[in-house]
């Protein structure tokens, strides 16, 4: 099998992005082609989205997906901004079975942070590292000398005084419901960071998703010891990370 193409899909809570990718240099060997995920996103209706992007590239190869839960060994664990009838279905299975290719599953954050130490603002930095996505939600992913912690989901932690968890607040969609400028938003950014920062002293903070374009807008608002930088995949980051990842585990599987 091909594995140094491989086609990369970044399942989110409002648009399931897929490109095709070169593993090594991290290009996008095609446009990013994008459908809105599906109202009901359930097993088999994401399956079916996993089929349009598939036969839009008329792909033939090994494919990696970047999912919005813990993921497992390709079971999904969790169910925050997906259909609860996720929980406990081998994604890889049921997508392998739908697209009659091979598919590796992985959270899409973490996907997201393979990306940014393999190819963009982590590379080659040796000290801990925290990733962190916004868009619909937070998501997160934990590096320590270039090795991943996986399925941290962070953006779940409650803050102090909060009644519910950091993405209910300071996600891109918070900022969106709560109609705030980005000044206000970035207070309660920086807040999030902060803790994380508290709890886990990350040298280095990459922060990707949506906002990761609009970082000149809150900068000026983190007060963090860390390093902070933007992401340089932007929202490339998940499919790159993903098809790399995928890579890496079926090169092992058929090396196994």
């Amino acid at each position: 099998m091909n594995l140094k193409n491989v086609l990369g899909m970044d399942i989110g809570g409002s648009g399931i992005k897929a490109a095709p990718v070169n593993v090594k240099t991290g290009k996008l060997l095609d446009e990013k082609y994008r459908i809105p995920t599906p109202d009901k996103s359930t097993p088999e209706a994401l399956a079916a989205v996993i089929v349009q992007h598939v036969k839009h590239f008329k792909w033939k190869g090994a494919i990696g997906c970047g999912f919005p839960a813990v993921v497992q060994n390709g079971v999904v664990c969790t169910a925050a901004n997906i259909d609860s009838s996720w929980i406990g279905t081998n994604g890889n299975k049921l997508f392998s079975k739908a697209t009659g290719l091979p598919v590796w599953l992985l959270n899409d954050a973490d996907a997201a942070g393979l990306a940014e130490i393999k190819l963009g603002a982590g590379a080659g930095f040796k000290g801990a590292i925290l990733v962190v996505t916004v868009g619909t939600g937070i998501g997160s992913a934990l590096f320590v000398k270039g090795r991943l912690y996986p399925n941290s989901e962070l953006g779940h932690i409650f803050l102090k005084g909060q009644q519910k968890d950091a993405e209910y607040t300071a996600s891109d969609a918070a900022r969106k419901r709560d109609d705030l400028s980005w000044d206000s938003w970035g207070e309660r950014f920086n807040a999030y960071l902060t803790t994380m920062e508290n709890l886990f002293w990350p040298e280095l903070i990459i922060i990707g998703g949506g906002v990761s374009k609009k970082m000149d807008k809150f900068r000026h608002q983190l007060k963090l010891r860390a390093k902070v930088e933007p992401a340089l995949l932007l929202n490339e980051a998940g499919i790159v990370g993903a098809a790399i990842a995928a890579r890496v585990y079926l090169k092992n599987l058929l090396n196994g």
